[in-house]
This record gives structure tokens, sequence and C-alpha cells, in this order.
């Protein structure tokens, strides 16, 4: 079983699109704010060049940021960046190209930020499982040349990606919006592979993904989630005692083994329910309660909704989708 493809088989469980909003052009000093996104949007920074301060007014951190970083707020959290000084920031003035981003600019000479701004898009309901399993805020750094070499691999594509994204963010040329939009869309892949491998791997999904010694539990439960997997098997998966899996799985993802496999089935499920010809004892089969009522049971406690519930709002999503169209 490959352990490397935990990551293929969650996004071929959640639908994910980017799209880039904002490319800010500005000489210091400069401010950015952003509001608390919808619960099925992620916000995105791609710092090109110069250094940016992020901070998070909820809980008063700040962080640093230089060329080549990217964040991704998996909450959604309000926050704002700035350049750091403290001082009043420069007005800046926008102008729209044909793709549909904004360009946003000011006429400051000081030192010069180039950045990248846009936000990804989750297909319902699966938002609460990235909010559930992903860090408020997750930073990784574009060939930061210190590592090993998976990691820097990792590094390299997200620089070679960002290269792309600056190029086609820079000219007005026809397919631009789409080709970043696509390039969005693996950047959230990426940015993910690569925070699983740093060393530095926040508490949650990507933490207990990029623990050698636990890997095996998260691949096989991405990989085979209808099998009436128990703690024994999955702690023998991995090498361990059943006592010593359960505490390092705990301590890593924050949540129980259980929880996790429970939440992978529900969003299965959420996917499974959206066929109008799929009955939902069939669904509660496919993804491994052979009690109906105990599936409905679970998937409302999980979802804050019916089984049935979804279905309509689903139903009604995809209606509104087509009359767009």
């Amino acid at each position: 079983m490959s352990q490397a493809d935990w990551l293929s088989h969650l996004l071929k469980m959640i639908t994910i699109t980017g799209q880039l909003e904002v490319r800010c052009a500005y000489g210091a000093p400069w401010r950015v704010a952003w509001a608390k996104s919808a619960a099925h949007e992620i916000p995105y920074h791609v710092v090109l060049k110069g250094r940016a301060v992020i901070e998070d007014p909820e809980t008063k951190t700040a962080r640093e940021l230089a060329g080549g970083d990217i964040v991704l707020l998996p909450h959604g959290a309000a926050h704002v960046l700035h350049d750091g000084s403290g001082r009043a920031p420069a007005p800046t003035h926008e102008s729209r190209g044909s793709a549909g981003w904004m360009l946003s600019q000011n006429d400051s000479r000081g030192e010069h930020l180039d950045m990248l701004c846009g936000r990804f898009f989750i297909e319902p309901p699966h938002d609460r499982l990235i909010r559930n399993y992903l860090p408020t805020n997750l930073v990784v750094r574009a060939l930061d040349g210190q590592g090993d070499a998976h990691v820097e691999a990792a590094s390299s594509h997200l620089a070679s990606l960002i290269g792309l994204m600056r190029m086609e963010s820079a000219g007005d040329k026809p397919g631009g919006g789409a080709i970043l939009n696509a390039l969005s869309s693996a950047l959230f892949t990426l940015v993910l592979r690569a925070a699983s491998e740093s060393a530095e791997a926040p508490e949650g999904l990507l933490a207990v993904a990029g623990h050698p010694r636990l890997a095996p539990a998260i691949a096989a439960m991405l990989t085979d989630p209808t099998r009436a997997w128990n703690l024994a098997d999955l702690a023998h998966l991995c090498g361990m005692s059943r006592a010593t899996f359960m505490r390092r799985f705990q301590d890593k993802l924050g949540r129980s083994a259980a929880d996790l496999l429970t939440d992978i089935r529900m969003s299965l499920a959420a996917n499974e329910l959206k066929k109008p010809a799929v009955s939902t004892e069939a669904v509660a089969e496919a993804v491994g309660y052979q009690s109906v009522s105990a599936f409905r049971r679970v998937f409302a406690d999980r979802m804050e909704m019916t089984p049935g519930q979804w279905r309509r709002l689903a139903r009604e999503g995809e209606q509104t989708r087509t009359a767009h169209n």
C-alpha cells in the first residue's frame, strides 16, 4: 500500500478549487485587511518578493513572511497583512484585468512588496473536515534549501509553481485567468505535501501523515475507509502496541483514530448521497455501516443535518449552479 498517496485519496474525496483574486504591488507603508471568510473558503497569500507581517487579531499573534513564503488560513480567520512599520498606509489604486483578478498598487517608494492573494473553495460539507484537521494558519516556504531531499523536492516544486503564477499574473494573455485558477488548485496540494514533509509539521492531519510510524494508519483509512478497522489493526500496521498507537495518534492529531475514520466515512457518504439513484440504505452499506439507523444517527451528529436534509440541500445547490450556467 502506498503511504505517499494519502493526499490523493483525500483530495479525490474533497473537491477543492482555487482562484487568484488580487496581485498586490506596494511600496511601504502598506496594509491589507481580510474579513473572516465563509465556512467553505480558505484564503491564501503568496509573497513573491519583499516581506510582510501577518496578524491574527483574535489570537493576537503575528508572523513575518519573506519572499517565497506561502500562507493558508484553513479556518478562514480574519487577518491583517502589513509592512511592519506601524505607519499609516499609502493610498492604493486598483485596476481589473480581463482575466478577472485585480492589480492593487500604491505610489510609495518604500520597501517593495509583490504578493498574490486568493482563496480556495471547498465543496460543502467537506469544509468541516478541513477545519477539524488542519491548523488555523499554515505557512510553508518554497526553496528553503534546508532539510532532506524529499522536503527540498516539495519546496522546489512549489518554487516552480509560484514562478508560473508570477509570470501569468504579470501579463494579460488569453487563458491567463484559467491557468492561474488551475495553478491555484495545484498550489493547495503542494502546500499540504510540503507541510506534511516538513520537520515542523503542525498538529493535525499533516503531522500524522508526515510521521513515519503513524503514516500507515492514515494511508489505510483513506485508501480503504469502509473496512472494519479497529485499533488493534491500525496499531499493527504501525508496528506499535494498541496503547502506544492510541496515545501517539491522539497527541499528533488532536483527535482519535476512530474520530478521523468516522469523519472520512461521513465525507464519502455526503458524496454518495448526491446521487439521486442511490438509496440511503445503499450509502450506509457503502461506507461500512450494517445498520441504516446507526448511519443516520452518526451522519446527523457529524454533519449537523440528516442524510435526507443533505440530499435536498445538495440538489438545490446543483439546480442553482445549472441555472447560473
